[in-house]
Order: C-alpha cells, then structure tokens, then sequence
C-alpha cells in the first residue's frame, strides 16, 4: 500500500468557499475514488491556504491515470480549479505533485 502526501495552496479569499465545497462532495465524485483505489483520503486546510492531502492506494499512479478518465472528475477538477494558486493551465489534480516520504513510524 502506498502512503501518498500533497500540498496546494488555496487562495486566502476562497477559504471558507473551498471548505463548504467539501462538505458537500458530489457522490459520485466520492463514488470514483473509491472504484479507482482512493482509500483513507484526507484534507487538511490551515489559515493561510496551506492545503495538505494524505491517501494510500495500491497503485496512485494507476489511481490517478484512472480518475482522468472519468468524467465527474473532469468537471470536479475543473471547478475546484478557481480556488488554488497554482501553475498557469494545471488543474489541482495535475498540480499537486507527491512528496517524498522520509520517514515512517
């Protein structure tokens, strides 16, 4: 099982927005990462937009090819994609690049 962590930075003005977003997660957007292999996925935000993400999937290679090509992650992705600072073009789940573990309990 891999452990997978990811941070983004989500606009200061967008905090509270971004937040009720996620208590409302489409179900079928929750529905295709369980099929794809998302499991024990978390989000925590700090004040400041600091967004960290935290997963563990077989494969999060394949779990990430997989959830491209669903539609209902198209349009999430392109949604969410107003709330982050990121690179010109890249929507969230192409901008949230994994960390390297470094060490594990």
């Amino acid at each position: 099982m891999q452990r997978v962590c990811f941070v983004l930075q989500v606009k200061p003005d967008r905090l509270q927005e971004y937040k009720e977003r996620h208590r409302t997660v489409w179900p079928e957007m929750l529905q295709a990462l369980r099929d794809t292999g998302w499991t024990n996925y978390s989000l925590f935000l700090r004040a400041d937009g600091l967004l960290v993400g935290y997963l563990e999937t077989a494969d999060f290679e394949r779990a990430r090819a997989e959830m491209a090509k669903r539609d209902v992650n198209q349009r999430w992705q392109r949604e969410m994609a107003e709330f982050f600072i990121a690179p010109e073009g890249l929507l969230p789940d192409r901008a949230a690049e994994p960390l390297e573990e470094i060490f594990h309990l």
